[in-house]
């Protein structure tokens, strides 16, 4: 399994998180090919709980852009958020949302740093990024 999203899309979730005083999250919207997420939007919602150490996102703003991408052919191939003084990877309250949204989960930290993530047979697994030049 791998992700692959584009260089800017990845760049602009890493420094939205090291801008924001509270954890930014939003969707990545694309289409899965095999074993493979392909991003082709990054949706970012507001954090509800406006808080830096965890998110909520808000449901009409997730409602709106689930809608807009259902539109253009789109679907919710995964869900992207940082941890911007931890490693980039699942927390306990992320492993509850991956039994909710069961698709990849990019996590970035301060430091430029990211992984990705699916849950899988109760476990959770690191899959590749791949970076897309278009």
């Amino acid at each position: 399994m791998q992700l692959m999203i584009r260089q800017n899309d990845l760049n602009g979730i890493i420094k939205a998180a090291e801008k924001s005083e509270v954890e930014v999250c939003g969707f990545l919207f694309g289409r899965r090919e095999g074993e493979t997420f392909k991003v082709e939007e990054v949706y970012f919602v507001t954090n509800r709980l406006n808080s830096p150490t965890e998110f909520e996102m808000d449901p009409l703003e997730m409602a709106k852009g689930i809608d807009e991408a259902e539109r253009k052919g789109l679907e919710v191939v995964g869900v992207f958020h940082p941890h911007p003084q931890c490693p980039p990877r699942p927390s306990g309250r992320d492993l509850e949302g991956m039994e909710v949204w069961p698709v990849v989960w990019l996590i970035v930290d301060g430091r430029g740093r990211y992984g990705a993530y699916v849950l899988r047979n109760e476990k959770v697994e690191g899959i590749k990024v791949g970076i897309r030049n278009c």
